[in-house]
């Protein structure tokens, strides 16, 4: 690649002087810039002076919205592209040198191939703009978790969302020094050509590369893109774990806290389950719920041999329509500062803003997400179904305590989950780590009629990482099955599910902060306080060991909540065994639990 002009290298390096001088690091970036050709570079110091300047920048810019100062301080709205509001699985790449380790569930093209395709793109895309360059951590910054990257963006709205959900600045340089292994990012709004969108991952060269977007799940490359897709691939090779799970800790009224994580598809409550408030009589007793994390854990074994998670981002992007001080306050409140929201209406009455599901009171005139008038008797949705909020972590009255901890904190329970009407009870718990790895790589739940037109449509997604695996499912579980040889106190691992309906198709399980009912049976089958009845899944609570005070539900229908439909189990035996062929290069353990499973059922196994 060819080296930038004198008058370009000399402002880059003046710009990169105050903050590294990491070779590498260096060398990239003049690569970078003598591509994309900007007219200017900034280094981005983290510094609160600086960001403010460019918050500024951007409400002259039309970049961003400033809303009311007295009810919303330091929060901006701002409005995407109507073609660019959410991730694009089909343009999201693993671009490793053979096909066949990236595996059937991610769109795969040849590294060089894509590289040519991409410096193509990124050619002259930064003329007339700005290079902002974004050093980041991800988890805290000189944590043994810790991994550090660079993002280079033309985006105002992306070096603001990403001082939000990530630690970033001059800290970020000092920590990595002359380390080469940080991870490479390139981002180009380019001319946002839905035809030309990509979001590739380049895991042998830890390099991710967004073009034609300005939509946060694409861009902000901290979160999906490094924390999941390229921490996978980093996990199987030094021996740790990425997942898309959330973090919390319950504490008792002995005030001890126990850790657990939990990973969910879409649609099955895990934000509300990260920050979840119980039931009125438990927390009389004392019980109360910390948040640790809502969507990802980077997870290690600590010096005592039990895992130990962090949390690697420092915010919370969260869908907007539907968050509410009914079915999320936590959430809300987090919301209320220093927060960017992005496609939601701006409620013209006080300069704030609002989305389907914030109350009963729609404005009587607002802008909508397109930046269209809009009143109650219009015919579409004020805010986009995919509307976000962008707020600090920090904001969030049930933060935990740990939240900074460097060195995480101890993970008792892992939980899976899904959306099932009538398949999965309530809850169950797995024979040993072995059969947990199972029960997550058959995760799957069904398609509601809103989503699609269709109930009850199961669709398989292992872990819940079927978006964010960044290489071969199958050897994604065999990691798995290798990390449980080598965590000598592993956590135990539990399955639940919310949804399981009554005869009338209502949901049996109040849910939401009646989750917590759930998660004390856990913790104390986690402590081994409790025992447990076996059946054909696993062990299953005793029918009087959910705490049932203050819900109107009898014991029958507590019994019916944690049966266990032989035939429909034997057809879910069958669908798991089609899934597998799909994915091929299953490990052997798995077909064994697969097996075992039918060969209980079969046997007509009756609750012990």
């Amino acid at each position: 690649m060819t080296k930038p002009e004198s008058k370009t290298a000399l402002k880059w390096m003046d710009a990169a002087s105050a903050l590294t001088k990491n070779e590498a690091v260096l060398q990239w970036m003049e690569e970078m810039a003598a591509m994309t050709q900007p007219d200017k570079i900034v280094w981005i110091t983290g510094e609160e002076e600086q960001l403010e300047a460019l918050r500024k920048q951007a409400v002259e810019e039309g970049i961003l919205i400033k809303l009311n100062e007295y009810k919303l301080p330091g929060c901006y709205l701002h409005r995407t592209d109507p073609d660019d509001v959410a991730r694009v699985e089909d343009r999201t790449f693993i671009c490793c040198e053979r096909e066949e380790d990236a595996g059937p569930t991610n769109h795969w093209m040849d590294p060089k191939e894509m590289y040519e395709k991409m410096y193509a793109l990124a050619d002259g895309a930064y003329k007339g703009r700005t290079m902002y360059v974004i050093p980041y951590s991800m988890s805290i910054i000189g944590s043994p978790f810790a991994k550090y990257g660079f993002e280079l963006t033309d985006s105002i709205y992306v070096v603001l969302n990403m001082a939000i959900m990530t630690r970033i600045g001059k800290a970020v340089c000092d920590a990595l020094g002359d380390d080469t292994g940080f991870i490479k990012g390139l981002h180009c709004q380019c001319s946002l050509d839905k035809e030309n969108k990509y979001i590739v991952h380049f895991p042998q060269d830890n390099t991710i590369i967004s073009m034609n977007s300005n939509y946060g799940g694409n861009v902000l490359q901290g979160k999906k893109c490094f924390a999941l897709r390229i921490a996978s691939n980093l996990g199987r090779q030094e021996g740790w774990m990425a997942e898309h799970m959330l973090i919390l800790g319950i504490q008792n009224p002995r005030g001890e806290i126990k850790y657990i994580s939990a990973a969910f598809p879409s649609a099955c409550g895990k934000t509300n389950l990260a920050m979840l408030i119980p039931p009125e009589g438990l927390q009389r007793w004392g019980w109360r719920v910390w948040c640790v994390g809502d969507d990802i854990a980077w997870l290690r074994i600590g010096k005592d041999g039990r895992l130990w998670a962090v949390n690697p981002e420092n915010g919370f992007f969260g869908v907007a329509p539907g968050t509410s001080m009914k079915s999320n306050p936590n959430a809300l409140i987090s919301t209320h500062k220093d927060t960017i929201f992005t496609n939601v209406a701006l409620d013209l009455s006080d300069n704030t803003v609002w989305w389907e599901g914030l109350n009963k009171t729609p404005p009587a005139r607002a802008i909508d997400w397109r930046g269209r008038p809009w009143t109650p008797q219009s015919p579409e949705k004020a805010a986009h179904p995919n509307s976000r909020f962008t707020a600090p972590a920090r904001n969030c009255p049930c933060l935990s305590p740990e939240f900074d901890n460097p060195e995480g904190v101890p993970i008792s329970a892992i939980i899976f989950g899904g959306r099932r009407a009538k398949t999965a009870p309530l809850v169950y718990q797995s024979f040993n780590w072995q059969h947990g790895v199972f029960v997550g790589s058959i995760m799957a739940s069904e398609t509601t009629a809103a989503a699609t037109g269709q109930v009850g449509v199961v669709r398989r997604d292992p872990m819940a990482m079927l978006p964010f695996c960044g290489y071969h499912m199958g050897d994604y579980w065999q990691h798995w099955l290798d990390m449980g040889k080598k965590i000598p106190h592993p956590p135990k691992i539990f399955n639940v599910n919310w949804f399981r309906t009554d005869d009338e198709g209502h949901f049996a399980w109040p849910g939401f902060g009646d989750n917590m009912r759930v998660l004390q049976w856990i913790i104390s089958r986690a402590d081994d306080e409790i025992g447990a009845a076996e059946t054909a899944l696993g062990y299953e609570p005793n029918t009087h060991d959910i705490d049932m005070e203050g819900l109107e539900m009898s014991m029958y229908d507590m019994r019916r909540l944690l049966s266990v439909d032989r035939d429909l189990w034997l057809q879910e035996c069958s669908d798991a065994r089609a899934y597998y062929e799909k994915i091929g290069k299953v490990p052997e353990e798995l077909y064994e639990e697969l097996d075992a499973l039918e060969m209980r059922l079969n046997r007509g196994y009756k609750r012990k």
